[in-house]
């Protein structure tokens, strides 16, 4: 790869790994994130998503493997890239007895950074939080506690982005806005890997890729993703999904079924005998039938159904 290639790439990693004792927890994983590209990273938990991330910006040392994080070698340079990156946990780690301005003032005075006030005072506009400046953090919900967990990785502009599960417990408002807002960093050209479980946040990522027991098993646009496994999908209506669920999965031509409210959505690579599996069983209880498209969270489930466990621990 040339340096002109290279230096589109915020991150780019190439088989990395991770043991804690015995176990496996990063296996063989590699990616690459664009300058101003927005990554999901799905998977189960204990899948190895936050090991990797950490991994990625130079906060773990790997077992091996090798990569640049903003051009910076994560092995020799995890300094370097600490300062460049907002990394933004799991778990909301601010000061509830301090107000949101008081927050943002500490998390700078950390960083060093000169000017600070006026840092803070830019980054509580461009968030969204002038009017809650001076509210205690305690008394925040999780929403406004999720823009002040962002405010905070935002105050020293980066130019990476990494959020492990950042819309866990928030309301679909706030998640909708935090992902508005997302978009808006990318297009300045910040670029964000993010973690998340939601399937109607991978859809609003550019690419996605999925890891499941330390390994990767697909990265890529979401169509691609979809298009590889090869499912097709019909949706079945009715009344009682659970025992028609447990009939189709003996099925000729079915490989799952995945129960939606009131419709079970019946998927299989082999298109022919999926359809005669459906169509018979469907028309012998009365129940209507019509193709799908087969969805990520479709694709997801069939791909998980299939990894090997090697892990056995939540990491």
């Amino acid at each position: 790869m040339s340096a002109e290639e290279s230096d589109n790439f915020a991150i780019d990693v190439r088989s990395l790994n991770k043991h804690f004792g015995d176990k496996h927890v990063v296996n063989n994983v590699s990616l690459q994130v664009r300058r101003g590209e927005i990554f999901g990273f799905l998977g189960p938990n204990g899948s190895g998503k936050t090991t990797s991330i950490r991994l990625m910006c130079g906060l773990l040392t790997p077992d091996s493997g090798s990569g640049t994080c903003l051009g910076y070698d994560i092995h020799t340079e995890s300094d370097k890239i600490k300062r460049e990156v907002g990394y933004m946990t799991q778990k909301f780690s601010y000061w509830d007895d301090l107000t949101i301005r008081e927050n943002l003032d500490f998390v700078a005075r950390m960083y060093g950074m000169p000017n600070r006030r006026v840092a803070v005072e830019k980054t509580l506009e461009d968030l969204g939080l002038t009017t809650r400046a001076n509210q205690l953090t305690g008394t925040l919900s999780g929403g406004w506690k999720q823009r002040l967990a962002l405010a905070a990785c935002m105050l020293h502009q980066p130019r990476l982005l990494l959020l492990d599960e950042p819309t866990a417990g928030v309301d679909p408002t706030a998640r909708r806005d935090f992902w508005e807002e997302l978009h808006r960093l990318a297009a300045q050209g910040i670029s964000v890997l993010v973690s998340t479980h939601y399937m109607d946040e991978a859809e609003r990522c550019h690419k996605l890729a999925y890891i499941a027991y330390g390994k990767l098993l697909a990265q890529g646009y979401a169509a691609d993703i979809v298009a590889e496994q090869g499912l097709h999908t019909w949706t079945i209506h009715g009344e009682h999904l659970t025992e028609l669920s447990d009939q189709l999965r003996c099925a000729p031509g079915v490989d799952q079924t995945v129960a939606f409210g009131a419709a079970l959505h019946v998927s299989g690579r082999d298109a022919t005998q999926l359809e005669k599996s459906v169509h018979e069983i469907a028309a012998a209880r009365g129940l209507r039938v019509e193709p799908s498209s087969t969805g990520l969270e479709d694709v997801f489930i069939y791909i998980m159904s299939r990894s090997q466990d090697n892990i056995g621990a939540t990491h």
